[in-house]
């Protein structure tokens, strides 16, 4: 398979002025095209700022991000500005994550300005339309404000302002943990189906290792900063290496108990 993310070395450092933090600590990682990492560990080991840094919001004190065989941090800004349509991410509150003075269609379009030929007037509309049905939703919805949707409806939209730049890559940064169970599998399902349908690979950050066994192909476990389990999902659930890895799969709550999608990628 192809790679289309490699993180190479990844270190990144803050000084507190008491002492220096190590986030990252010398992180290695590949995401081949069409599959669904998941990224799990506790709060403060790493995650975030991991999704931070490959989506070019923060700067590593060592290592490379390289998407498409391109390293995002040696792009000039003008460069990078025009290689953001290729990674959109989905953030962990969805209402705090759209502004509530816009109504949804203009939402959904705001990233359409990292595309100069995007259409305008009533293709736009008709285009956020379509995304809104292929998330769930009505198209009628563009002209409501986020405060009239519920919490994982809002997930939708989130994700329809993501997909709109027909992105490679999609980041979701704890997409599901400020939702239920139940529309926590929506979600998920949603994702996978997605995936299958725009071949879009994915960078699922949690700190649910349960999300890890619905719809991820491989599965990186973080600690302090360390990448101290990585594997197939299968592989890495059935049988965990590491008593890290087997204290996170003991205090999850189990997402198969809802249902079971399969992990295939697409190839």
């Amino acid at each position: 398979m192809t790679p289309l993310l490699e993180i190479r070395n990844l270190t990144r450092h803050f000084d507190l002025g008491s002492g220096i933090v190590k986030a990252l600590d010398d992180i290695s990682l590949t995401l081949n095209t069409g599959e669904i990492m998941g990224i799990v560990g506790e709060s403060g080991s790493g995650k975030s700022t991991l999704a931070r840094i490959v989506m070019g919001l923060d700067h590593p004190t060592a290592g490379t991000v390289v998407l498409d065989q391109r390293d995002i941090f040696s792009l000039v800004p003008r460069e990078l500005r025009r290689a953001r349509r290729d990674f959109q991410m989905v953030f962990q509150d969805p209402y705090g994550s759209l502004n509530p003075r816009h109504r949804v269609g203009r939402i959904i379009a705001e990233p359409l300005h990292l595309i100069p030929s995007a259409p305008r007037g009533a293709a736009r509309r008709q285009m956020v339309g379509e995304l809104l049905e292929e998330v769930g939703l009505d198209a009628g919805d563009q002209d409501r404000f986020p405060h009239e949707f519920s919490g994982g409806q809002r997930q939708r939209i989130a994700i329809a302002r993501a997909l709109i730049t027909k992105p490679r890559l999609l980041v979701a940064d704890e997409a599901t943990s400020a939702l239920d169970l139940t529309v926590q599998k929506q979600i998920l399902d949603l994702i996978l189906k997605l995936r299958s349908k725009h071949a879009v690979s994915v960078l699922f950050i949690t700190h649910n290792i349960g999300v890890v066994e619905e719809i991820c192909d491989t599965v990186a476990v973080m600690q302090n900063g360390k990448l101290v389990e990585f594997g197939r999902a299968k592989a890495v659930l059935d049988a965990p290496q590491q008593a890290y890895t087997r204290r996170l799969l003991a205090a999850e709550p189990r997402l198969d108990v809802i249902g079971r999608k399969s992990r295939t990628a697409v190839r």
